[in-house]
């Protein structure tokens, strides 16, 4: 596993189902990772939590995160990753939510770096496949000791090591910093993994070459814009029409069913998903480079409030940038049953003429990414 000069996607609750991540691969990705499962609860055979660690054929680099704060349950956990065909497994070191913290795990091992380089280096040395760590700039912004974490990690032996620019106090209340990311890259050996804010691949490259990190990680730009990695790749941005978009979508229903069954428990296991999904993909916004670049400067367009600006867009087009819960449901209702992209527009312009869209804006927005 090369950890350098590579695009990660990161490991993202919910978002990172084995069908999203499939989609990811379809347009461009190559580098895929498990949403964070927790290790004792793959221990106890939990049929949920191992669902986790299940793999697509297609994954042909694809890590699994694991919550954990023993070996105990680090180890095992990790060889039933292994055993499913994880190239790699990472340590949570980052992730914020409250079930997380209460369990001593996620961003709570930042606060004790010596005894998380003894976890780091008794999972290096209990696991088959190299060990990853992700963390967060510190727990609070008065308690950032990410220079302190990362030396730990590294001296206990860990193969790479992903940066989330912000602290566990701020979630995603500001802009990631990409000052300390670079930091930390300079002070350390191995690969250092940045994250925080990409949403374009503009803003990808600059973050990239100027802090001098390995490789990156994207998250929420992904989950708005699953071909992001295909942009970054080419190095040009695509704007695909709302016909062209609704293409992917329905590719995206078709991954969901294959995975889930093409029957009724499958549909309402999809229902879980596609919705979540969908409101996601309506905060696209096409972002050309010559307009944006240099407002992506001062403030990460991932945490800007842009409006829609064309005040004659296609109803198709409100449509999907349409915010409300109750359209999503509906629109993944006919992405289910759609037998082709031509019925499915159909049943677009029907749902459009049945609830008229709203519009509205692409809005700064949290998903826990450990």
């Amino acid at each position: 596993m090369d950890f350098r000069g590579r695009v990660f996607l990161a490991p993202l609750t919910k978002g990172g189902n084995l069908p999203f991540r499939r989609l990811c691969l379809a347009h461009g990705g190559e580098v895929t990772m498990s949403e964070m499962a927790y290790g004792y609860q793959v221990v106890k055979r939990s049929k949920s939590e191992l669902a986790l660690l299940r793999k697509h054929p297609e994954e042909t680099c694809f890590g699994v995160q694991l919550a954990a704060s023993r070996p105990d349950d680090a180890i095992p956990a990790a060889a039933a990753a292994v055993e499913r065909g994880a190239t790699w497994i990472d340590l949570n070191c980052g992730c914020p939510i409250h079930d997380i913290v209460k369990r001593r795990m996620g961003a709570t091992l930042l606060q004790k770096p010596a005894k998380l380089g003894e976890l780091v280096a008794a999972m290096v040395k209990g696991i088959a496949v190299p060990v990853t760590v992700k963390i967060r700039l510190g727990w609070s912004e008065d308690e950032q000791n990410a220079s302190e974490v990362a030396k730990a990690v590294e001296d206990a032996g860990a193969a790479a090591l992903t940066v989330h620019g912000r602290t566990r106090e701020q979630r995603y209340s500001r802009a990631a910093d990409w000052d300390a990311i670079a930091r930390i890259a300079s002070e350390r050996t191995i690969p250092v993994i940045g994250n925080g804010d990409l949403l374009t691949w503009y803003e990808t490259h600059e973050r990239w070459q100027q802090s001098g990190v390995a490789s990156v990680m994207v998250g929420r730009g992904a989950l708005v814009k699953p071909w992001l990695f295909r942009e970054i790749q080419e190095k040009r941005a695509w704007e695909p029409t709302a016909e062209e978009r609704l293409g992917v979508y329905l590719q995206f229903a078709r991954f969901l069913k294959e995975h889930f069954r093409d029957d009724e428990k499958g549909k309402e296991r999809t229902m879980r998903f596609l919705p979540w999904h969908l409101e996601w993909f309506s905060r696209y916004r096409p972002l050309p480079v010559e307009q944006w670049q240099e407002a992506s400067r001062q403030h990460p367009l991932m945490q800007t409030r842009l409006p829609d600006g064309d005040a004659d867009l296609p109803v198709l087009e409100q449509l999907l940038r349409d915010p409300r819960p109750e359209l999503h449901l509906q629109l993944a209702e006919r992405l289910w049953s759609a037998p082709d992209l031509p019925g499915l527009l159909a049943a677009g312009e029907e749902l459009a003429a049945a609830m008229p869209p709203v519009r509205g804006e692409l809005v700064e927005s949290r998903v826990s990414n450990g």
